[in-house]
């Protein structure tokens, strides 16, 4: 039993950002549900790799405080309020030692795709994806990026890097 709830909380992360990811893309917008869900999760993995308490505790330091940051970010229309909190839910589990290599990741990802988006705007949509209103509303220059994919592939870059991998060190 040990070991299944060991996998579920392993692949808890990936599946989060995999649905925040497609969730952003195709409605622009990242459920509440799925940033409460990782906040809520976050300490039943942190028991799982015996975090000590200290640690732990600097984990919620630092999603509180990129839950500050993108709470002002997104007061100031730079970011969207999903944004704000799927960027915490990652700072959450990642931690100070984690969190500026993410923030970096998701940057250039961010970056990346900002550029791709402006891209595809300027072209005409193509007659076969006229029907899909997720393409529409990319192709639309009034509507943001839907940055939740930079955060996703962002985090997934750094994840390996954590201390939940270890809960696959027995499985794999």
């Amino acid at each position: 039993m040990t070991a299944f709830i060991d996998i579920a909380l392993y692949l808890a992360f990936p599946a989060a950002m995999a649905l925040g990811a497609v969730s952003d893309l195709t409605t622009m917008t990242i459920p509440n549900r799925l940033c409460a869900a990782l906040a809520l999760l976050f300490p039943f993995a942190a028991v799982a790799v015996a975090m000590p308490i200290a640690v732990f505790g600097m984990h919620i330091a630092a999603g509180m405080l990129v839950l500050a940051v993108g709470i002002l970010f997104f007061s100031r229309g730079w970011i969207g309020g999903g944004d704000a909190k799927l960027a915490a839910a990652v700072a959450l589990w990642f931690g100070f030692d984690h969190m500026t290599p993410f923030l970096l990741y998701a940057g250039i990802f961010g970056g990346a795709l900002t550029l791709a988006i402006l891209a595809f705007r300027s072209i005409m949509v193509p007659a076969f994806a006229l029907r899909h209103d997720w393409v529409m509303r990319l192709h639309d220059k009034t509507v943001g990026v839907p940055y939740g994919i930079a955060i996703a592939a962002g985090a997934m870059m750094i994840y390996a890097e954590t201390p939940f991998m270890a809960l696959a060190a027995g499985w794999i």
